[in-house]
């Protein structure tokens, strides 16, 4: 993988010269077909001539497979094109806050953000706080939310009331409706770092311990 800043001119030649090619192999064929057709016209036997409907079902053969070569060419090139769309989308994205699903929770100045999703509405959501060695620090019901992504802050405070020390912790998010239990997503706040284009064509943002994702995968943009 190799980190993506801008579209470049060796990209652009790269593409036309990909586009010059594809049309070129098009043409072949057609020229091909056009001299075997002729040479079929110039040695018909004269009191067996080829027929309306033999000359009409080869000229639609060449005429579906140039067809299909020029869709082919179109969809590689909106493809290409939608590539370089999403190359530019996230890169606009370096430097800005995202929430992406984790667990971590980063506590700087006795302020700590996170989020979550919830797939369907629920009476009551918890998160829970632990700290590096898996301790509870603080339970939080949050109380009652619609289907959808929200964020929530922690202040600090230990479920005894005293003041935890600014660094790394883990989270969990329970929500429950009734008495069925519902599957939230936690959503860790993260800092997009830079853009990667992937050897498949593709685009992946990396968010430091949030690891490498997807454009899909960033659920806000803050």
């Amino acid at each position: 993988m190799s980190t993506v800043n801008s579209t470049t001119s060796a990209d652009v030649i790269s593409s036309l010269q990909k586009s010059s090619t594809a049309a070129a192999k098009t043409d072949d064929a057609q020229s091909r077909f056009l001299k075997l057709l002729t040479e079929q016209l110039k040695n018909q036997d004269p009191l067996n001539p080829m027929d309306n409907a033999q000359m009409t079902s080869q000229l639609a053969q060449i005429s579906t497979v140039s067809g299909i070569d020029k869709l082919n060419t179109t969809l590689t090139s909106m493809l290409e094109n939608s590539q370089s769309g999403d190359v530019l989308q996230a890169a606009a994205l370096v430097g800005k806050g995202v929430t992406v699903a984790g667990n971590e929770l980063t506590l700087t100045s006795s302020k700590a953000y996170g989020g979550f999703e919830l797939p369907s509405a629920a009476d009551k959501v918890t998160v829970t706080v632990k700290d590096a060695n898996g301790l509870e620090v603080r339970k939080m019901e949050l109380g009652d939310y619609d289907a959808g992504i929200y964020n929530f802050a922690w202040d600090g405070l230990t479920t005894s009331g005293a003041q935890a020390v600014d660094g790394k912790y883990t989270m969990s998010v329970t929500a429950t409706r009734g008495d069925t239990a519902l599957k939230p997503v936690a959503l860790q706040l993260s800092t997009v770092n830079s853009v990667l284009r992937t050897s498949s064509g593709g685009v992946s943002l990396d968010v430091g311990s949030g690891g490498l994702v997807s454009l899909s995968d960033i659920k806000q943009i803050l």
